[in-house]
């Protein structure tokens, strides 16, 4: 095996100092000179300071080699299987992380209903600054959030130019959906890409939501949802404002852009704290 030589844990950046997650397609991903090295299908030739990324999303036409999964395994970066352009998430390698205190947190307070929906209503503050939640159930918080949710989709449309006449996703059939649908869709899967690749670095569970409960990504929903106003939402409803008939590769640059704007590698994990302190 090519030899790469593991990094001090001290040495290592945390994931709010990282870079914004790196999309490859069509190409190997290898060791090479002690160095993460990309080869695209184009000839291409990259060396990829992986301690310092958040996450490798990796498209079709990837391949990766045992050394490149254990050199990212050490540095503590994500390596992420997604779809064309990012539009669909399939899997996320587990890192390390160095240490299960963040699991045992995250879990004990998942364990405990008072603490679960006291977690739950820190999340839902995010949502409705100013707003008093505290006698209110998860239940009638979750109301509440819908209710945002298709106010907010009414005034992105109203506010761009967008005509919106309702979310129709099916991930089955994606031809059905309209172009604003699809650019939502293909918005908010680069950024539940982002969240769990800061999630699974940080050491907590994506399984083990506090508002959201089922699927395998829960926790990865409540805390990527409180983003969609000011990162995916903007850049999806701006690009077909530009351009009727974008195609989604113009949605995840422009959300890339407002992910940068936002500075969400340097938000997420602090609120992550604040919610499971």
């Amino acid at each position: 095996m090519p030899i790469f030589e593991k990094p001090p844990k001290e040495t290592l950046a945390a994931a709010k100092d990282r870079w914004t997650p790196v999309f490859l397609e069509h190409g190997r991903l290898e060791v090479d000179d002690s160095s993460i090295k990309w080869i695209g299908a184009d000839r291409t030739v990259l060396r990829l300071p992986v301690a310092t990324i958040s996450a490798l999303l990796l498209g079709p036409g990837t391949t990766v080699t045992h050394a490149a999964i254990k050199a990212c395994a050490d540095c503590n970066t994500p390596l992420c299987w997604v779809g064309d352009e990012s539009i669909r998430f399939y899997a996320i390698g587990i890192t390390p992380t160095h240490d299960n205190s963040n699991a045992r947190k995250h879990s004990k307070l998942h364990a405990s209903s008072t603490k679960s929906a006291e977690v739950a209503r820190c999340m839902f503050l995010k949502r409705f600054p100013g707003e008093n939640v505290s006698e209110k159930t998860v239940a009638e918080l979750r109301g509440m959030e819908g209710h945002r949710v298709r106010t907010l989709y009414r005034e992105m449309g109203e506010r761009y130019g967008v005509t919106w006449k309702g979310r129709n996703y099916n991930a089955n059939n994606w031809e059905v959906s309209d172009t604003i649908n699809k650019a939502v869709s293909a918005a908010n899967a680069g950024l539940y890409a982002l969240t769990a690749s800061i999630v699974c670095s940080m050491g907590y569970l994506p399984q083990l939501g506090f508002i959201h409960t089922s699927g395998t990504w829960p926790f990865i929903f409540d805390v990527a949802d409180v983003y969609k106003p000011i990162t995916t939402l903007p850049a999806a409803f701006a690009t077909v404002s530009a351009n009727p008939k974008a195609p989604t590769a113009e949605v995840l640059k422009q959300l890339k852009i407002e992910i940068e704007n936002q500075r969400l590698l340097q938000l997420i994990p602090r609120h992550i704290e604040e919610y499971l302190k």
